[in-house]
């Protein structure tokens, strides 16, 4: 066994867990961080990406198992709230998915690189930086509270996520603020909204990439991604709730800007740190 390799893999689940909630691209920093640590080989790589994200979900689901499975019961027995947020994440989960499953592997092949998403990151900074300066009225303060209408244009927002540095997160916290959702309302929608797009992704993936994966090391590497981000991500879950409550996401706007344009500048200029 390559205790090395485990190293390296605990390390992207780190990067996993504390990334994937935050509006600042968890795929565009586990792609620089593998290139930095020349993680695997590529393929197992791009594999092992997709797929720790499904740790860092689960931790939502460990968190939020009340809520959700209020939201799944309520489509049987007519709760009124329960069966609103269950028909929201439905609504908005059926963009991503239909274009994920046309135009995916496209996307990953043209645009999994450092300028795309050095781009991605500083166009979304931007983005967050003006919402914050000119913030919406709230319509929607909490995340039960989520219109029909308001879902669906999430979800179209979401679909912009599948472009490598945009961030899922970013997209669609930073989307649900524009249309009227509280802070709080759209960092919990964010969420659950992870569900059933990360799981699919990272399912369809492991299904398409069958095979790559042959020893019982290479499964081993992968259940450590995925316990690591599990427990990442659940501390992290928990202070980003506590954070939205008291503060904005400014920070992470000018961090995403500055990191786009350091890679940028490390891309064109041919410097490097390792």
């Amino acid at each position: 066994m390559d205790l090395l390799l485990l190293l390296k893999a605990a390390i992207m689940g780190i990067v996993e867990g504390i990334t994937e909630f935050l509006p600042i691209s968890s795929t565009g920093h586990l792609i620089l961080a593998a290139e930095l640590m020349d993680f695997w080989t590529k393929e197992k790589s791009a594999v092992f990406v997709v797929a720790i994200q499904m740790g860092a979900i689960l931790a939502v689901i460990y968190e939020y198992w009340n809520r959700l499975w209020g939201a799944a019961t309520g489509m049987v027995t007519g709760e009124a709230q329960g069966r609103r947020l269950a028909i929201g994440l439905i609504l908005a989960s059926i963009p991503i998915m239909l274009v994920g499953l046309t135009f995916g592997q496209s996307v990953k092949d043209i645009l999994f690189n450092d300028v795309a998403v050095a781009i991605g990151l500083i166009v979304g900074g931007l983005i967050i930086i003006w919402v914050e300066k000119n913030p919406p009225k709230v319509n929607a303060a909490e995340v039960e509270h989520i219109s029909f209408k308001q879902a669906c244009w999430i979800g179209l927002i979401q679909v912009l996520s599948l472009i490598p540095g945009t961030s899922r997160s970013g997209a669609t916290i930073i989307g649900g603020m524009m249309l009227g959702l509280s802070r709080k309302a759209s960092t919990e929608f964010s969420f659950f909204l992870g569900i059933p797009v990360i799981v699919g992704a990272g399912l369809l993936d492991l299904y398409q990439t069958r095979g790559v994966y042959q020893t019982s090391e290479d499964w081993t590497v992968l259940a450590v991604g995925l316990i690591v981000s599990f427990i990442s991500a659940l501390i992290l879950i928990r202070a980003l709730v506590a954070y939205v409550a008291k503060r904005d996401f400014m920070i992470f706007a000018w961090y995403r800007i500055v990191s786009g344009l350091l890679i940028l500048l490390f891309f064109y200029t041919g410097w490097t740190l390792w």
